[in-house]
C-alpha cells in the first residue's frame, strides 16, 4: 500500500472514530441509567477533544505551522458544525468541567513560560529588548482602541481599551521555533527579539491586570476615574514586585523543608503547589490568575531544587510538568475555537473589522524597531519577529470573553471572532516574513 494511501486510510479511521464518539455522546445526554453519569459524559468529551486536538496539530504540523493553529482550526469547525445540522458538539461551549480544565491549561501554560524565563534573563537582555518590549506594547495597544472605537463605537469605551489590551501579546515560542529551524538564534536581532517578547509578556500582563481591574471595579458600580486606574495598576505592579522579591527569598527554604518528605513524586506536587498557590493569590488580589502562575514560574530556578531534582534522575520542572501541559493546553485552544460563531463573518462589516485589525496588529510591532539602539542591528527583523500573538493574544481574548460588563461578555461573540481570526493570521504570516527577511542578512559568523 502506498503512503498516500495509508495517510488516506488513517485519516479516514479517526475521522470516523470522531464521529461515533460525537454519536455516542449524544446518546449519553438522552439515555437513562448508568450512562448518564456526568463523569462518562466528561470521559467522552475529553476523547473527542484530544483526538480533534491531535488531528489538527498533526495537519498543521505536516503544513509547517503551529501545531496550536490545528488546535484552534479543529475547534472553530467542531463549535460551527450546528451549521451544517450536527449539533452534537454544542457542548464545547458549555461544559463546565473543559471550562475548568481548559482554565488548568492555561495557568499550567503561563507558568511553564514562567519557568524558561529567569530574572538575570531579564535583566541580561540589555536597552534594545527593552525599548522594544515597549514600544511594542504601547503602539499596538493605542492602534487597537482606536481600531475598536471605530468599529463598534456603540461599544462602552472600556471595551475598545480591552481591544487594545489583546494586541499587546507576543508569542515567544513562535517565533524563537522559526529562528532555530533557521540555526539564527545566536544572532543579534534574534537575542533582541526573543528577549523582548519576554518582557513583552510581562508588560502586557500588568496591561491585562490593570484594564481587568477597572473593568470589575466598573461592573461593580465604581465610577473609571484615573485614581482607580492607578490603584489597579499599583496592585498588578506592587504583586510582581512582592512576589518576585519575597518568593526569591523564600523559594529555597520552601524547597529545603519539603526535601524532608519522602513521597513519590514531591517536585511535581510542590512545584504545582507554588503554581497554584500564587494562581489564587493573584485571583484574591483581583488580578488574573495567570499572572500569578507566570510569578510562580519565574522565582523558580534549579538552583533552588537540585537535591529533589537528583531523586528524579535529576529531572527538571519543565519535563515534569509536560504530560500535564501537553493534556491540557490542547483542551483550552479546542475550546476557544468552538467559541468562534462563523455566521459572524457572514457579515461585511466584522470580516472588513477582522482584517483591519490583523493590520495594525501587525504595524503596531514594527514600530518595535525603532527602539533597537545597537548598531548594525535590522530593525525590519525584529519587527517582524514580535508579530504572532499565538497563545498569549487567546488567553487575553478568553479571559475578555468571560469578564462582565453591564450584564454582557466584555467580548462579544463577534469582536471575539475577530480577534481569533486575527491571532491566525498573524501566527501564520510571521515564520514566512522572518525567513525572507533573514535570507537577506548576511550569514551569522
Amino acid at each position: 500500500m502506498t503512503t498516500v494511501r495509508w495517510r488516506t486510510l488513517v485519516g479516514s479511521i479517526l475521522a470516523a472514530s470522531l464521529l461515533d464518539f460525537s454519536s455516542v455522546f449524544a446518546a449519553t445526554e438522552h439515555a437513562g441509567g448508568i450512562n448518564t453519569s456526568p463523569v462518562i459524559v466528561v470521559l467522552l468529551a475529553l476523547a473527542v477533544v484530544l483526538l480533534a486536538a491531535k488531528i489538527g496539530g498533526d495537519i498543521m504540523v505536516r503544513l509547517r505551522q503551529p501545531e496550536v493553529l490545528g488546535e484552534l482550526i479543529v475547534g472553530i469547525i467542531l463549535g460551527n458544525l450546528a451549521l451544517l445540522g450536527i449539533d452534537t458538539f454544542h457542548f464545547l461551549r458549555e461544559d463546565l468541567v473543559l471550562e475548568i480544565l481548559s482554565e488548568l491549561g492555561v495557568i499550567l501554560l503561563l507558568f511553564e513560560v514562567g519557568l524558561h524565563t529567569t530574572i538575570p534573563d531579564m535583566l541580561r537582555v540589555g536597552g534594545s529588548a527593552f525599548l522594544v518590549a515597549v514600544l511594542g506594547v504601547v503602539a499596538p495597544f493605542f492602534l487597537g482602541w482606536g481600531v475598536g472605537a471605530y468599529f463598534i463605537p456603540q461599544a462602552d469605551s472600556l471595551v475598545h481599551v480591552y481591544l487594545g489590551a489583546t494586541l499587546t501579546a507576543t508569542s515567544v515560542g513562535i517565533t524563537a521555533r522559526v529562528l532555530i529551524d533557521l540555526k539564527r538564534v545566536t544572532t543579534d536581532e534574534a537575542k533582541i527579539v526573543l528577549g523582548a517578547a519576554v518582557i513583552d509578556d510581562v508588560l502586557g500582563l500588568m496591561v491585562l491586570a490593570t484594564v481587568s481591574g477597572v473593568i470589575a471595579a466598573a461592573e461593580a458600580g465604581g465610577g473609571v476615574e484615573l485614581g482607580a486606574i492607578a490603584r489597579v495598576l499599583g496592585l498588578s505592579l506592587g504583586f510582581l514586585l512582592v512576589a518576585v522579591t519575597l518568593g526569591r527569598m523564600v523559594v529555597p527554604f520552601y524547597f529545603r523543608l519539603v526535601s524532608i518528605l519522602r513521597s513519590e513524586g514531591i517536585l511535581l506536587a510542590t512545584s504545582l503547589v507554588m503554581c497554584f498557590g500564587f494562581a489564587s493569590l493573584a485571583g484574591l488580589a483581583g488580578l488574573a490568575p495567570i499572572v500569578g502562575a507566570f510569578t510562580a514560574g519565574l522565582i523558580l530556578e534549579p538552583v533552588h531544587y537540585q537535591e529533589l531534582s537528583a531523586r528524579h534522575d535529576d529531572v527538571s520542572i519543565e519535563e515534569l510538568i509536560s504530560p500535564l501541559v501537553n493534556f491540557l493546553v490542547p483542551i483550552f485552544f479546542v475550546t476557544m475555537g468552538s467559541r468562534v460563531n462563523l455566521l459572524d463573518f457572514t457579515r461585511g462589516d466584522i470580516l472588513a473589522f477582522a482584517l483591519v485589525l490583523t493590520l495594525v496588529a501587525i504595524i503596531g510591532k514594527q514600530v518595535c524597531g525603532l527602539g533597537v539602539l545597537k548598531k548594525g542591528v535590522d530593525r525590519i527583523a525584529v519587527g517582524l519577529g514580535m508579530i504572532p500573538r499565538g497563545e498569549v493574544g487567546l488567553i487575553f481574548a478568553s479571559i475578555g470573553a468571560s469578564l462582565m460588563l453591564h450584564g454582557k461578555p466584555i467580548i462579544d461573540s463577534a469582536t471575539y471572532g475577530a480577534v481569533v481570526i486575527m491571532v491566525v493570521l498573524t501566527t501564520l504570516v510571521t515564520p514566512p516574513l522572518i525567513k525572507w527577511r533573514f535570507s537577506r542578512l548576511e550569514s551569522p559568523s
